[in-house]
């Protein structure tokens, strides 16, 4: 077990349904959409029921199960001006993107919202999404090749002038960006996410972002991939922090909390599912190591899009509080959670389980005392 930590307590982040269809593909109920107006209340619900970010998803055409999306960073900017404290993380994906044009972006949201604006670089799994568009779609390696030098430029166009780079993807040629995002001890240069579980992922992590998210693992899978990435960090004398998908089925009871989970996957639909299993394996499987995302997801894993049915933070109150500060212990900082129905789980998440959280953190922190004091 990994019991090295860069924050005291775990963080919270949602994700931001800013795509129709809701954050499992499965013909149950949800009590979500994906309208301005619901997910204006459902961000200052959140950042009043003890959640720091949100996440913005990033898809540009309908698929599986997703007929209707908002695009992230526009997105993204409404939410930060309709809230007060939220930090408010767009996914974008390089090969759509000059990253000098979304750092110049980036800085304009980043006054607007007083340094709340954060980014989550994906390199791209839906091939139709860049075909569709005129975009040459790169295989595996090479995507995360490309997302590697837009993480430099983002960094550099953000801190420094007169920036030069010479990459196989992007040339920037003296170029000084002005206003360049706040930069306060308070509220650092825009956070950059990148995600994925490949080799390449983690090297990028390690290497050029602040934060690395992981798809739903269980604590055996977390605690690999972040002994992996801590240590491609520490050889560029760097850190990197966690966050971890998960999603949340929260209950009075556990047989309630297993039975939605049980009802969410027998009214899975299965051509959706299927359909998006095609896409996502063979770039799972295209990795020389087959550690790619998604490459060893079962269909019942699937349902819930980024496998956080893996996390298995399902049952009660104290079942998911105990959980949660049990992946704290293992080196995540931050868990994204996924609801089925976002408004009422977020406040009932922020009521009766979080509170416990903290509660299990600070007893295992006054032991930790304890058991270094004797």
């Amino acid at each position: 077990m990994s019991t090295e930590k860069i924050a005291d307590a775990v963080k919270f982040a949602y994700w931001v349904p800013n795509v129709s269809g809701g954050l499992v593909t499965s013909d149950i109920e949800q009590r979500t959409s994906w309208e301005f107006e619901y997910n204006k209340k459902l961000a200052q619900t959140a950042e009043n029921n003890g959640f720091e970010y949100a996440l913005s998803q990033v898809r540009y055409e309908a698929s599986y199960g997703a007929e209707y999306q908002h695009e992230s960073t526009s997105f993204s900017l409404a939410l930060l001006l309709a809230t007060e404290r939220l930090k408010v993380i767009a996914a974008v994906h390089p090969g759509l993107w000059q990253p000098g044009v979304l750092a110049k972006l980036g800085a304009t949201a980043d006054h607007l919202s007083g340094g709340r604006f954060a980014v989550n670089v994906v390199s791209g799994w839906f091939k139709d999404e860049f075909t569709h568009l005129g975009e040459p779609w790169l295989e595996h390696d090479e995507r995360y090749r490309r997302s590697a030098e837009f993480l430099q430029v983002l960094r550099k166009i953000w801190t420094e002038d007169d920036v030069d780079f010479r990459g196989d993807f992007y040339r920037i040629h003296d170029f000084t960006l002005k206003p360049k995002p706040l930069n306060t001890p308070e509220r650092p240069n825009p956070e950059l996410f990148q995600g994925g579980n490949s080799t390449a992922a983690r090297q990028n992590a390690g290497r050029y972002s602040d934060w690395y998210f992981s798809n739903g693992k269980d604590f055996d899978g977390i605690t690999e991939q972040i002994d992996d990435v801590r240590e491609v960090a520490r050889a560029h004398d760097r850190e990197v922090k966690f966050g971890l998908n998960g999603f949340i089925i929260a209950r009075d009871s556990e047989k309630e909390a297993r039975d939605v989970l049980r009802e969410i996957v027998e009214k899975a639909n299965r051509p959706a599912v299927e359909g998006f299993r095609g896409a996502v394996q063979q770039a799972g499987n295209s990795t020389g190591d087959k550690k790619g995302m998604w490459a060893d997801s079962s269909f019942e894993d699937l349902v819930q899009y980024n496998d956080g049915f893996k996390t298995q933070l399902i049952g009660t109150p104290e079942q998911v509080a105990e959980r949660i500060v049990d992946y704290r212990d293992r080196g995540v900082d931050l868990i994204l959670g996924g609801f089925l129905h976002f408004q009422e789980e977020i406040e009932y998440f922020g009521e009766r389980v979080l509170p416990l959280v903290r509660e299990i953190e600070a007893a295992r922190s006054t032991d930790r005392e304890r058991v270094g004091a004797a």
